[in-house]
């Protein structure tokens, strides 16, 4: 099992930064990706970004390409999401997601083990 916490979120202005950090703990050995959802209140989970543990590849969701970035640490076992260009849009509760089995990265099927999310408020 894998468990993870996020950490990081907050309020900030339009055009703001803020850098998320996810901590895996547990049977760390045995992931295959991790990733970065977001979910706003009446709207459906969307894919923000993901990462290849092993291999490194790394995918973004088209509304945040550019603006944000993906990436990890494995002496720390942490996963990071560096957000820059905040815009109002962005405001959700950000999930981080792992799997230890090969699937669809931008899915949030594939993933096995979630944390209890962060919330990311910008204001306009």
């Amino acid at each position: 099992q894998v468990q993870l916490v996020e950490s990081g979120g907050g309020l900030v202005q339009a055009g703001g930064s803020l850098r998320l950090s996810c901590a895996a703990s547990g049977r760390t050995f045995s992931t295959y990706a991790m990733a970065w959802f977001r979910q706003a209140p009446g709207k459906e989970r969307e894919f923000v970004a993901a990462l290849t543990w092993r291999s490194g590849l790394i995918y973004y969701g088209d509304s945040v390409k550019g603006r944000f970035t993906i990436s990890k640490d494995n002496a720390k076992n942490m996963v990071y999401l560096q957000m820059n260009s905040l815009k109002p849009e962005d405001t959700a509760i950000y999930s981080c997601a792992a799997n230890d089995k090969i699937g669809l990265l931008y899915d949030s099927r594939a993933y096995d083990y979630w944390g209890q999310g962060t919330q990311v408020t910008v204001s306009s």
